[in-house]
């Protein structure tokens, strides 16, 4: 090219003398302005300190670690459905963490996401911290994108569990884009109940967790409710998927600040006979099976794989530790898909959950019907060993 032109390639060549001013010149303007602007930034922090040090608090997403493991913060007096304990917590947290702001995309009553007390974010009061999202899943999703990048903001979103196929690829930039969002998804299996299989999750779960940098979250009562939310907040480089409930379910005295790593054990026995992993409603079943099991001789360890994702970057003691690496007879229970589990449980463990769609029937009538009761539970366990 430089023969057939007969250019030199020099400096010049490349940048017009010109463009060279031109650019000087906008430089030296903007750094005029960048000047004036630190001046004016300096004289605000002295003139109004207070209003600096939340706006300092908002840009770094400054957490309050010691409440977030409290017992004002993380304790319930009644058994209640994790939706509902998300709520609650949501509700201590606005007065706490005032730069949490978000919505539902038109669910709000039934994913219990209003913050309470406080006005709708709208195009006349932009002080309002809720928003009315609309039914517009993916746009929901990427408007919260869009309040993260701004920076300074802990947006979340919320819809059924069964909609987060629409999230999907404003959820995978979240992930690609290392935005702290936070993803509410309700009425996590068929205990959704009468709305049918066009509403019961199957495949969600497991497509969530093959999302690269996304914490998928399911905890099994109020405390790992509580761990979820402490860990959401503490991750300002990973988006959260909190996975809940529609049904009631128990606080359970076994959860503790272990929920931390992802996965931990519930009930430990000593050279136990089989590993039982269970999350979100099934932990309750796990620790009910493994009690009558060790009625018939049987010695279950019980854990609760609350976070697949942060357990796996656990270091191998630890791992070891929760899934003894000698006990072979492993069994995963999860009333969602299948998939995935046999990371955990291996070539010869069992897997129970639902590798079909749901139906329609009261929530517990089609748990019963799938075999999701301590019972069938026992049965199928005992028929594996």
């Amino acid at each position: 090219l430089k023969e057939k032109l007969g250019l030199d390639f020099t400096e010049e060549f490349y940048i017009p003398q010109e463009v060279k001013e031109l650019f000087a010149q906008s430089t030296s303007e903007k750094e005029k302005y960048y000047s004036e602007w630190e001046s004016m930034f300096e004289d605000y922090k002295h003139t109004h300190k207070d209003l600096y040090d939340k706006l300092m608090k908002f840009l770094s997403k400054e957490i309050d670690e010691e409440y977030l493991t409290s017992k004002e913060f993380t304790s319930f007096e009644k058994d209640d459905a994790t939706r509902s304990y998300s709520h609650v917590l949501l509700n201590r947290l606005k007065d706490k963490q005032l730069n949490i702001v978000g919505g539902s995309a038109d669910l709000a009553p039934s994913n219990k996401t209003f913050m309470d007390g406080l006005d709708v974010f709208t195009q006349t009061n932009r002080s309002g911290r809720n928003i009315q999202f609309g039914v517009r899943e993916h746009a929901m999703a990427a408007i919260t994108n869009g309040i993260s990048l701004y920076g300074g903001l802990i947006p979340y979103c919320a819809t059924f569990m069964i909609f987060s196929d629409y999230l999907k690829p404003a959820m995978r930039l979240s992930s690609l884009m290392k935005r702290q969002v936070l993803y509410i998804l309700t009425h996590d299996s068929i205990g959704v109940g009468e709305d049918g299989p066009t509403h019961e999750p199957i495949e969600q779960l497991a497509m969530l967790r093959t999302i690269p940098n996304l914490n998928t979250i399911r905890p099994a009562d109020g405390f790992e409710t509580s761990m979820a939310y402490k860990i959401a907040l503490e991750n300002k480089e990973t988006p959260t998927a909190l996975v809940l409930s529609r049904q009631k379910l128990v606080n359970l005295k076994e959860t503790n600040e272990q929920a931390l790593k992802g996965g931990y054990i519930l009930k430990k026995q000593e050279s136990p006979d089989l590993v039982i992993i269970a999350t979100g409603s099934e932990v309750k079943l796990a620790l009910d099976a493994s009690e009558a099991l060790e009625k018939e001789g049987v010695k279950a360890q019980v854990v609760s794989m609350m976070c697949q994702e942060i357990f796996d970057k656990q270091d191998q003691e630890y791992k070891h530790s929760v899934i003894p690496k000698n006990v072979e007879k492993r069994v995963s229970i999860e009333c969602l898909s299948t998939y995935g589990w046999q990371k955990y449980t291996g070539l010869n463990g069992l897997n129970i959950g639902i590798d079909e769609f749901g139906m329609s029937a009261p929530g517990s009538k089609i748990m019963d019907h799938f075999g999701f009761t301590a019972e069938k539970i026992v049965e199928k366990i005992k028929q594996y060993l």
